[in-house]
């Protein structure tokens, strides 16, 4: 197993790369607590190492030293990463790696960079890179139409190099309204970010809902000497171009209420919960319609639009597991119950549809832009318990996997669940 020491600084996304990968083989890589950036690489011990002192830089166990990022990747990822055994596969885990560095980074620290006060900002630039992003968005959600993961069907060091270099992207400057058209994007990305092994190295990555802009009072913090050059210089030409270095801005923490327009309510969700995990439902039933608060609290059908796409069972299973990973934040807000259908009519492709029970009479995915990337694949209609028997048979039913909603397809092959 390879072992070794990781010099770089915080919140890169090339050290995320690394980090990720060595997460999925089991590699042994610790990162140095007390790398300096613009100060360890430039002393003479970690020059004698890595002459162009360049961060990320690896050292592993036996003295071997690696200084570029794809290559350290590589060495600590295992044979899945990298493509498997299949020679087109391995190509293709290439071939998306080098189109993250030289197609998307690029245009990615051109556009966000002023946001974040590293650079000036240059109009015909920015406008240059936003619809390169634009391009790469576009190739990005037409392949993954029909895929989950960009290379094969696991994670592969394919989905961790373009899903790493589009972050800055998406906290910083990737706002609802620009990216509702790439979907599929969307999806593949909040299931990336998602995945433990993800998440442990990254932590939780949220979109931003406003696109940022130039931040010139952070510009003139961190340039106090040019500010007077810089807005002379704010037109003339670029400067040289230098490696970029990603450092992906702490996500702003949600001070909104979603839920500010819901009444206090007797009826408490975990109760219910409780209640249905540990008694029968002639038990568990008869206590939720006594308790359920319509005026606070609403129940759901839903069903995915797209079932003929679902050709396989476990593309449906990553469909509606990535769904509920995606809106983890709603745990203590809904209990939802989705049921997975083989189904032969007209040809053989899986149905996913379920209840929901959250908190709101309105719904909930509209609640929050983080919420609503993967709702609008779905329908849902509004169901009335408390006045229609079938409605509520119908929720009654979901949570039993059985009866006369399901349309004649009998017991789920498979079930998810988010209590």
């Amino acid at each position: 197993m390879v072992s070794g020491t990781l010099y770089s600084y915080p919140g890169s996304h090339r050290a995320y790369q690394i980090l990720i990968a060595a997460g999925y083989s089991g590699a042994d890589v610790k990162v140095d607590p007390n790398f300096e950036f613009g100060k360890t690489n430039a002393s003479p011990d970690f020059l004698k190492k890595f002459p162009l002192g360049k961060a990320p830089a690896f050292e592993d166990s036996n003295g071997n030293c690696l200084s570029e990022t794809n290559a350290i990747a590589g060495y600590v990822a295992n044979e899945q990463l990298l493509g498997g055994a299949s020679a087109i596969n391995q190509a293709l885990v290439q071939q998306y790696i080098s189109f993250a560095d030289n197609e998307i980074t690029p245009s990615a620290c051109t556009w966000t960079f002023p946001t974040l006060g590293f650079r000036q900002y240059n109009k015909q630039d920015t406008e240059k890179s936003m619809n390169h992003i634009k391009s790469c968005l576009s190739l990005l959600n037409n392949l993954l139409d029909t895929r989950t993961f960009l290379v094969g069907e696991r994670v592969t060091l394919a989905d961790i190099s373009v899903s790493c270099s589009l972050i800055v992207l998406y906290a910083q400057v990737l706002d609802p309204k620009f990216r509702q058209p790439y979907g599929n994007v969307n999806r593949w990305f909040t299931t990336c970010v998602n995945q433990p092994i993800f998440k442990k190295i990254i932590g939780d990555v949220t979109m931003c809902t406003k696109m940022a802009t130039f931040n010139a009072a952070k510009y003139n913090d961190l340039h106090p000497k040019d500010n007077k050059k810089a807005t002379k210089d704010a037109k003339s030409p670029k400067p040289k171009k230098e490696e970029p270095q990603v450092v992906v801005p702490a996500a702003p923490k949600e001070k909104k209420d979603p839920f500010a327009d819901v009444p206090k309510s007797t009826f408490v969700l975990d109760d219910w919960k409780k209640m249905y995990a540990n008694n029968e439902t002639d038990v568990s039933y008869p206590y939720l319609w006594e308790n359920f608060d319509p005026n606070a609290y609403s129940i759901w059908f839903f069903k995915y639009k797209h079932p003929e796409e679902l050709t396989k069972s476990f593309l449906a299973c990553n469909m509606i597991g990535g769904f509920l990973q995606r809106v983890e934040g709603l745990r203590k807000h809904s209990h939802v119950i989705a049921g997975i259908y083989e189904n032969n009519e007209p040809s053989l492709h899986y149905d996913i549809q379920g209840c929901w029970l959250f908190k709101g009479t309105s719904l909930i995915f509209e609640r929050s832009p983080d919420w609503n990337v993967d709702a609008p694949e779905f329908t849902f209609t509004k169901l009335d318990p408390i006045n229609n028997k079938d409605d509520r048979l119908c929720f009654e039913y979901s949570f039993l996997f059985e009866g006369e909603w399901s349309k004649g397809r009998g017991e789920p092959c498979e079930y998810k669940e988010m209590r």
